[in-house]
């Protein structure tokens, strides 16, 4: 049986991610642990944007994938260049 439903375009799933996480979450995505994510926000040395709403602390999506897309492709040129030595 087929769906019915049509497929949907990136820009489209896109648009249904959210637009912050919690703070939690990012740090995790950073690999930290709960306490340090919180220590960094509140002195302002979080490696990405980070807003307070009230008494929540929330990470912009758009920030935290630059940053994490920057972070893949750095480690990517530094492996290839290791490997390069190596042949």
């Amino acid at each position: 049986m087929t769906s019915t439903t049509p497929p949907q375009s990136p820009a489209t799933e896109a648009a249904e991610w959210p637009q912050v996480i919690s703070l939690l979450a990012a740090g995790r995505l950073l690999g930290m642990g709960r306490t340090k994510a919180y220590r960094l926000a509140k002195a302002g040395a979080f490696p990405c944007r980070v807003l307070r709403i009230g008494g929540r602390y929330v990470v912009p999506v758009r920030g935290l994938r630059a940053l994490l897309d920057h972070t893949d492709s750095v480690g990517t040129e530094s492996r290839s260049e290791d490997q390069e030595g190596r042949a």
